[in-house]
This record gives structure tokens, sequence and C-alpha cells, in this order.
């Protein structure tokens, strides 16, 4: 059980080195995009809560 444990370790490790980790610029811009795309969302969701509370308020109360 533990070399198997061990054994796992050493090859993540391995496969850890292969991984083409990202430039600090290309995390900064996709970080950046994916905040901008989230902060959008937000505001649309939000302004159709607004209409659909107007709707509400002006045909149903």
């Amino acid at each position: 059980m533990l070399s198997r444990l061990i054994a796992y370790i050493k090859e993540s490790k391995r496969e850890m080195v292969k991984v083409n980790w990202p430039t600090r610029r290309e995390t900064f811009i996709s970080t950046a995009i994916v905040i901008g795309i989230s902060l959008g969302v937000a505001a649309f969701l939000g302004a159709l809560d607004v209409f659909f509370q107007f709707l509400l308020r002006t045909f149903v109360l």
C-alpha cells in the first residue's frame, strides 16, 4: 500500500514537469477576461431582475 502511494507521488512529480504552465501575462489576461465576463453576466441578470420586478409591480400589484 505504501509503495503504491510513493509510486503515485513520484509519477505525479514527473508529470508536473511536463505541464505547459501559463506565463504571468497569460494568467493575468485570462483572469481579467473571467472577471469581466462575470461582471457582464451579473449586470445582465441584475437588469433582468429589475425589469421583471417592474413588470410584476405594474401588472400584478
